[in-house]
């Protein structure tokens, strides 16, 4: 709100008595006490602010010396939000759909589309038997720590469910994971008709969430999702 100019404040004195100005004593001091009754409201605190853009993320994901050798960047795999933030979604109710566990972007399951700004890739093998895929999204306010919340649910209500290609049985196993940033929570995906299971990390540092997805080597993917989101993480700080 604009304060009185000088020049309203001059005319209105002036169009009293010269003797009733200089003999009143509360003149100064109730002009005064108008005047800071009129001071600016508190500009609004912007739900943004501190958070990292999709240029920022971009930066910060896995280069291609952190996935396994014979592994490289899929070309139409990735995507970023650039320099201006996204409204925020808001969470879809209901159960969560298990078979975007399948999915690069599996922080979808949770019922949030995403972050207000995100950048993801992924990185497949030559005949694409193996890929490891890596996303960040940034957040307002707590909802990361909602979003890792929903994610340890998920492992529960996702115990097992029927792929969507072989539609065989798969079994999700969850567990908290420390050493990896504020908090962390990995998942792994087997099944009796798959050749190598499927490794999940979602981890926390900030206002951020970070989730990798592997299906690289011999141990269900894990070391090499490990690796990835320990290498994020890294560059997050």
């Amino acid at each position: 709100m604009r304060l009185p100019s000088r020049a309203v404040m001059l005319i209105a004195a002036t169009a009293l008595p010269l003797a009733l100005s200089a003999c009143s004593p509360d003149a100064s001091s109730d002009s005064g006490s108008g005047t800071a009754a009129k001071a600016k409201p508190a500009k609004p605190k912007d739900p943004n602010a501190g958070l990292f853009t999709g240029t920022q993320l971009k930066k910060a994901l896995a280069p291609a010396s952190a996935f396994p050798s014979g592994l490289t960047l899929e070309a139409d795999g990735s995507a970023d939000s650039g320099a201006k933030f996204l409204s925020p979604s808001a969470k879809k109710a209901g159960k969560p759909d298990c078979a975007r566990l399948e999915t690069t972007s599996w922080i979808q399951v949770t019922g949030y589309k995403g972050g207000v700004s995100f950048a993801q890739n992924d990185y497949v093998n030559s005949d694409k038997t193996e890929e490891v895929a890596q996303e960040i999204d940034a957040f307002q306010g707590t909802t990361a720590q909602d979003v890792m919340k929903d994610v340890q649910s998920v492992a529960g209500a996702c115990a097992t469910f029927t792929d969507t290609d072989a539609h065989a049985k798969v079994k999700v196993r969850g567990r908290s994971t420390s050493g990896l940033g504020d908090e962390a929570y990995t998942m792994t995906l087997t099944s009796g008709s798959w050749q190598n299971g499927q490794t999940l990390i979602a981890a926390r540092a900030g206002n951020s969430v970070v989730t990798v997805l592997s299906t690289a080597g011999t141990d269900n993917g894990a070391a090499s999702a490990k690796k990835v989101t320990s290498t994020i993480l890294a560059a997050l700080k």
